[in-house]
């Protein structure tokens, strides 16, 4: 059994915590968290250790592997501290919001690079895989064309948007890596987009946009968000090849639609965010780690995964600056 602590109490390291007790071959042993009784909170109703220093968790014997939780900017050096330890880790993504960073951290953890994972959770929903693996097997031929739907039910507060990093490393960073799994390297970059939520524009970033990513094969990705949508979390991929299409659909509510005199086809609403769309994939990301752990194999996605959608963000932000398309190299 694997034997875990958790660094980072808010909302995604409570996620990572309840998916940990509840898969059968892990153990939560502690939260680590600076914030004076976040830990307590957490680690109280899993029955696991709670700890103020986070330096705790890289010298206790009796963690096997840490799940970096904390903010962005606290992520490097945890891992660097938690390799050198001897620890495992699964980090939440992004890496850093600094290319140069992920670097002096794979500089850092040179040769160790395969004890280390990246939570781009989505591309273990069961939808995704079942699509990847269609896709691999030639359901479609030869793929032309991927569009990826992301569209948040709310925008975030504006204290965490401000330190976030901007749409394009906190939230298209996702689809991003998406593109990535189903296209291979991306060689171009072109991205238009808006804000038009006023606390948005106010701290420079946007809510809107639109990408073009373009593949070494030729193929191309279009990635829609936004940070508000009406209708909910909406989630959604096609790929498009000449012997056809396959699409990722959203789920609801209900599996049942109604039609009557008020309308047909009446459906249940969009699941309400991240936290309930994603269960599934958050567990199987945690059996993949656990699995290449204990295997002694590399977990992936990988801190290459994380640079790699790094750089696309960053090729995007050049992009909606200049108005141009930007090449990778």
């Amino acid at each position: 059994m694997l034997r875990l602590a958790v660094i980072g109490a808010g909302r995604i390291g409570q996620v990572h915590a309840r998916t940990i007790s509840d898969h059968p071959g892990a153990q939560l042993v502690a939260i680590a968290d600076p914030v004076p009784g976040a830990a307590a909170a957490v680690a109280d109703a899993f029955g696991a250790r709670a700890a103020e220093r986070v330096a705790d968790v890289y010298h206790d014997d009796a963690v096997d592997a840490v799940v970096i939780c904390s903010p962005t900017p606290c992520h490097v050096d945890q891992i660097i501290a938690s390799v050198a330890a001897g620890k495992a880790v699964l980090t939440e993504k992004p890496v850093d919001l600094s290319v140069a960073r992920v670097d002096e951290c794979l500089a850092a953890i040179a040769g160790s690079e395969h004890r280390v994972m990246v939570g781009f959770n989505r591309r273990f929903d069961p939808g995704v895989r079942e699509l990847k693996a269609r896709v691999d097997a030639g359901e479609v031929g030869e793929l032309r064309q991927v569009t990826i739907v992301s569209r948040d039910p709310a925008a975030a507060p504006a204290p965490y948007l401000v330190s976030s990093g901007g749409i394009f490393k906190d939230m298209t960073i996702h689809d991003f890596d998406m593109a990535r799994f189903l296209l291979g390297d991306i060689v171009e970059v072109s991205a238009t987009g808006h804000a038009f939520i006023d606390d948005i524009r106010g701290i420079g970033d946007i809510d809107t946009c639109s990408v073009t990513l373009s593949s070494a094969s030729g193929a191309t990705a279009t990635i829609l968000n936004s940070r508000v949508c009406a209708a909910g979390y909406d989630q959604r991929i096609e790929v498009f090849g000449p012997k056809g299409a396959l699409e990722t659909t959203n789920l609801r509510s209900t599996g049942v639609r109604f039609s009557g005199a008020s309308g047909t086809e009446t459906a249940g609403s969009y699941l309400p965010f991240f936290l309930e769309r994603y269960a599934a994939a958050y567990s199987a990301e945690l059996d993949h780690f656990i699995t290449s752990v204990e295997a002694g194999t590399a977990p992936s996605p990988s801190v290459l995964d994380g640079r790699a959608a790094l750089v696309i963000a960053e090729a995007a932000g050049q992009s909606l600056s200049s108005r141009q398309m930007v090449p990778l190299a």
